[in-house]
């Protein structure tokens, strides 16, 4: 019988994808969330080189969210910021 070793998939790149798709929908922390899913994207896009892992789809999709996710808490939070300037007097 012979047994076959798949390769395996890059758990960091596994990470930077969930951590891209939290950060679309978690207000406020999903721009740290964000963040921190582009720095796994990277050290996992690396790793997947280095060892011939799976996950570059993984790695690039959790890229791409994070960037998205980190868009939309920005207009997010520049968004509220502005809400809350429109009704302060200056005198």
């Amino acid at each position: 019988m012979e047994i076959r070793k798949e390769p395996q998939v890059n758990t960091k790149s596994a990470i930077s994808l969930t951590l891209g798709v939290l950060s679309l929908f978690i207000p406020f922390i999903g721009a740290i969330l964000g963040i921190i899913g582009i720095i796994l994207y990277k050290k996992s896009s690396n790793e997947i080189i280095r060892t011939q892992q799976q996950g570059k789809g993984l790695a690039i999709s959790g890229l791409v969210c994070s960037i998205i996710g980190i868009s939309i808490q920005l207009l997010m939070i520049l968004g509220f910021v502005a809400f809350l300037s429109v009704g302060t007097v200056i005198e």
